[in-house]
């Protein structure tokens, strides 16, 4: 994996400036209550439901909602239930968010889910998108969703 320019410094400083690589560094700075729940979003349980599929923990009610809405398709319904921002993936506000760092995640999650995806649905192909906003600077608008690519005529 690329290491994020944003890191460089950081990984380089380490060993008396000799540096470290990122699998020693994550050994050094993580912990296991951390990786556990970074696991819930780098390898998320998928469910079908009444001819959808969502990532686990969305709610009937919330289909219900976006089903109802004008304009609305399977494909824009399955797109906002299943979308994540990557910037939530931390608290707010924190510190060391940057554009390289969302990227690197973002593709990450992307290969990730069409991998998983691909497993668990093979008759019921999905497409997955990494959205990048156009204002690249707007760093809570980087996201990662997906539909059932039978929806992808849909005007969503």
């Amino acid at each position: 994996m690329e290491i994020p320019e944003s890191m460089k410094d950081e990984l380089a400083a380490w060993n008396s400036g000799k540096g470290i690589d990122l699998e020693s560094w994550v050994g050094c700075e993580g912990n296991f209550k951390l990786a556990v729940g970074y696991a819930s979003i780098f390898w998320p349980n998928f469910v079908e439901f009444e001819g959808y599929i969502f990532t686990e923990g969305f709610s009937k009610d919330s289909v219900r909602g976006f089903e109802s809405q004008k304009g609305s398709t399977p494909k824009s319904v399955e797109w906002v239930i299943n979308h994540l921002h990557i910037a939530d993936i931390q608290h707010y506000g924190c510190s060391d968010i940057a554009k390289d760092k969302l990227l690197v995640i973002g593709k990450t999650l992307k290969e990730i889910y069409e991998l998983k995806l691909r497993a668990l649905f093979p008759e019921k192909p999905c497409i997955v998108e990494f959205y990048v906003p156009d204002d690249e600077d707007d760093l809570m608008d980087y996201q990662v969703s997906f539909w059932q690519a039978k929806h992808e005529a849909d005007n969503a």
